[in-house]
């Protein structure tokens, strides 16, 4: 799975000879993961000049309003409900005014906390 993570467009003999393996065994063994729900999508990752991790936190239950928002914008990427003293935790890729024009509509619902990423750490690279 390493290798697919790593890149996703390798092909199944591609994959074979670097775990010498055939490419059919492979192919089997994706077609099994994907079955299973261990590989759920294949996607690209897109370079963002910003981006940040949001939490949102809820004094009352808001969520349906809260959700009808997040949907609105397509800079967000991922949204989970989390337990803990969160509610919701977003990844996204707000520019500057467009995470203000954000903030404005949830505002009116919850309380924030904003982590703006200054650099991602590739830690492939550090193995």
């Amino acid at each position: 799975m390493a290798l697919l993570k790593q890149d996703s467009r390798l092909t199944h003999k591609q994959i074979g000879e670097r775990v010498h393996r055939t490419g059919q065994a492979v192919g089997v063994r994706i077609h099994q993961l994907i079955e299973q729900g261990v590989i759920q999508r294949y996607t690209l990752d897109i370079a963002q000049t910003h981006q940040q991790f949001i939490q949102l936190f809820l004094s009352e239950s808001r969520f349906s309003e809260i959700e009808k928002i997040m949907a609105e914008f397509e800079q967000i990427d991922d949204a989970y409900k989390v337990m803990g003293s969160a509610c919701y935790m977003l990844v996204a890729h707000f520019a500057p005014h467009e995470l203000h024009q954000f903030i404005d509509q949830i505002s009116a619902y919850c309380r924030y906390s904003v982590e703006s990423v200054v650099k991602r750490v590739d830690l492939e690279t550090l193995k």
